[in-house]
């Protein structure tokens, strides 16, 4: 099925109240696994690739891009194609040349003044570009350049910011600090379900959830409830991936071939999907 563009997908789910998941694409195995998960729940989703998943494939955007495009491509499920936590634009300016539909730029770092200047290029350059452009406000926990918690003080998105933000900048998504925290291995996160409900009122684009891998199930069916209509997912993938990796090497040390670990790891990736799919509601 050809790719779908992230726009059309997020706006039919927040249009029933419902959300689209937007999985962390790392390798080649993830992008078959997120696939195989979302054909076997019968459920669309966003097939992400970060910044930080391109500066691990040596800087080079277009072999994974195009790889998981082509995966995407053979799903009988409607599947997305998403630029991740861009800093650099120059990486922006390559999603439209491979196959992606939106990009999350990411300019949280700057001042606020800058990011607002810096966001509102990146979105006018987009859209001319036929990109949907999500940016964020406030700073979810568990990056390098964020606060310690995303308990701290002052690290919440205000309603009232985010509303002049949006206006400000042409965005067509917000992600928004509720209590998330990207990188959890444990689902401890303890989210701010009336904040939640506030942004969306204020906010006249579709909300975004980040760091949802630590949220727990029923705090993210809660969120979706209340505004949120894109779920990112990364960490959890990782989880389940390394820990079919483990167990195949423990109790075989010696094996060398890579895909007598990379099939159970894949495996592992889309049953986790496949479980995040059940939790996350669709819609009314």
């Amino acid at each position: 099925m050809p790719l779908v563009p992230t726009g059309e997908l997020v706006a039919r789910a927040a249009a029933v109240r419902g959300c689209v998941p937007a999985f962390n694409v790392i390798t080649l195995e993830h992008a078959e696994a997120i696939s195989d998960g979302a054909q076997a729940a019968g459920r669309p989703v966003i097939l992400q690739i970060s910044e930080n998943a391109v500066r691990y494939h040596g800087g080079r955007l277009a072999p994974l891009a195009r790889a998981t495009a082509a995966v995407a491509e053979a799903s009988e499920v409607e599947l997305a194609l998403h630029l991740d936590h861009a800093t650099d634009m120059e990486l922006v300016r390559q999603a439209a040349d491979n196959g992606f539909s939106s990009v999350m730029f990411d300019a949280g770092a700057l001042p606020h003044d800058r990011n607002i200047a810096a966001t509102a290029e990146a979105a006018r350059w987009a859209h001319e570009a036929g990109l949907w452009l999500e940016a964020e406000l406030g700073y979810v926990g568990g990056k390098p350049d964020a606060p310690a918690s995303a308990h701290a003080a002052g690290v919440r998105t205000d309603p009232a910011e985010a509303a002049d933000y949006v206006a400000r900048t042409g965005v067509d998504a917000l992600a928004v600090a509720v209590g998330s925290s990207h990188a959890m291995t444990e689902r401890t996160a303890a989210l701010d379900h009336a904040l939640i409900a506030r942004l969306r009122e204020a906010v006249p684009v579709p909300l975004v959830l980040h760091g949802s891998s630590g949220v727990p199930d029923g705090d993210l069916r809660r969120a979706v409830e209340s505004g949120m209509a894109k779920i990112n997912i990364g960490t959890a993938l990782n989880v389940a991936f390394t820990r079919a990796v483990r167990d195949v090497l423990g109790a075989a040390p010696s094996l060398t071939d890579p895909r007598k670990y990379l099939t159970p790891a894949r495996e592992g990736v889309a049953e986790t999907v496949g479980t995040l799919l059940a939790v996350l509601p669709a819609g009314r």
